[in-house]
């Protein structure tokens, strides 16, 4: 440990202070401990954007797996969700790391700029046939009438499933959630159940794919099977993790981008005036209120973070949230500015683990605030108060957003 390093202090991320203002809170953590500790989830924190960067970029922390979610339970729970369990760990980000690039260099082949380009039209398609749907009321909930569906289609389209299968699909996206925060054992149930579903769904397009390729991930994913790149039960694991991660990514982003836009009148008025302005709106949408608020780590091998050795098997939590608002980095860290031009946030992430579809959702969001801005020039919130539901281990998203135009 450095002899300059400051003391590693405990935080309590259930104080009112931590729940109701997080980047107050994370401010004060990142001041007095840039390294934390976190006994409620034994775990570490890291805040300052320098370390969450490198913290990033070192292959000696490997991304935490969602599986262990599962170790709390008893062992015939284990049992039960043994097939959840299995499937998890096939995903990209959730293998060892040479798994990890397989599966991230054979994406690549798809995920291309070409292919962003190629899907722009119909993420315009898809944002205009949300909003004719609730135009002749006047209002809706941007979470679920917009922010939800519109990935949700893009998403089932890149998977190839017939338009009237995609309500199906935001059904299994909607019940798998738990997976991902830390659901209790009946919640969980629900997710083993509807992400056998889909494996079965899926299965079937795989089949179909095999004998007729498309321009489509299972496509990619069946074409890498005859190379014996990967397994059919990994192509279909991982078409389940990108349903969720670009699913949910997305969605959260045009939500909170739009409370940032309300909160922030002037900003509104200024992207209004100016809609050329919207690709740097939403990397200050990203910056200021991002979908993954924190990512956890585990070291493989002991490691210095913030000038202290953490030992191998550890928890570390990489706080995007704290490092987009550090002040060593961004000029005014808490103000909403959509004009930014230096805004390397990383909401993302960086290196090895950089989020395959961030170009996908920096331009569905684009293209949806767009056309709402555009369509809705009356568009007003209708709420008093957001409706934050927290997530852990520390952050929030939207349970909905009603406005009215």
């Amino acid at each position: 440990m450095s002899d300059h390093a400051p003391t590693v202090r405990d935080y309590d991320l259930f104080t009112p202070e931590a729940m109701t203002d997080p980047d107050a809170f994370l401010h004060r953590v990142r001041a007095e401990s840039p390294l934390a500790r976190l006994p409620q989830f034994d775990a570490y924190l890291l805040t300052r954007y320098a370390d969450v960067n490198a913290a990033l970029r070192d292959k000696r922390l490997d991304s935490a797996n969602m599986a262990r979610v599962l170790q709390r339970l008893t062992p015939a729970e284990q049992e039960e969700l043994a097939p959840v369990k299995q499937s998890i760990e096939m995903w990209m980000g959730h293998t060892v790391p040479a798994d990890h690039v397989r599966f991230q260099q054979l994406l690549k082949r798809y995920f291309t700029p070409a292919m962003v380009d190629r899907l722009r039209p119909r993420v315009r398609e898809f944002t205009h046939e949300l909003l004719d749907a609730v135009a002749p009321k006047g209002k809706m909930d941007v979470v679920h009438d917009l922010a939800y569906p519109l990935p949700a289609n893009v998403i089932a389209e890149l998977l190839g499933m017939p338009v009237s299968d995609r309500e199906q699909l935001q059904a299994w996206s909607r019940d798998i959630v738990p997976i991902f925060g830390n659901g209790d054992v009946q919640q969980l149930r629900v997710a083993q159940r509807s992400m056998l579903e889909m494996h079965d769904y899926l299965r079937v397009i795989a089949a179909d794919r095999r004998r007729a390729p498309r321009e489509d991930v299972l496509s990619t994913f069946m074409a890498a099977e005859a190379e014996g790149i990967v397994t059919e039960d990994e192509a279909v694991a991982n078409c389940v993790l990108l349903l969720f991660a670009g699913h949910e990514t997305t969605a959260n982003l045009i939500a909170n981008g739009l409370v940032l836009l309300f909160d922030h009148p002037d900003q509104m008025a200024k992207l209004r005036a100016d809609p050329d302005l919207t690709p740097l709106a939403v990397e200050e949408m990203l910056r200021c209120d991002g979908p993954a608020g924190v990512i956890g780590r585990v070291a493989t091998e002991p490691v210095e973070l913030a000038g202290h050795t953490v030992p191998a098997g550890e928890h570390i939590y990489l706080a995007l949230m704290a490092a987009n608002r550090d002040p060593d980095v961004f000029t005014d860290p808490d103000v909403f500015d959509i004009t930014r031009r230096r805004n390397r946030h990383l909401s993302f992430g960086m290196g090895t683990y950089y989020c395959l579809g961030a170009a996908l959702a920096r331009m569905e969001t684009d293209e949806c605030l767009r056309i709402l801005l555009d369509r809705c020039p009356e568009l007003r919130p209708a709420y008093e108060t957001p409706d934050w539901q927290p997530t852990m281990p520390i952050g929030h998203r939207l349970g909905s957003l009603p406005v009215t135009f």
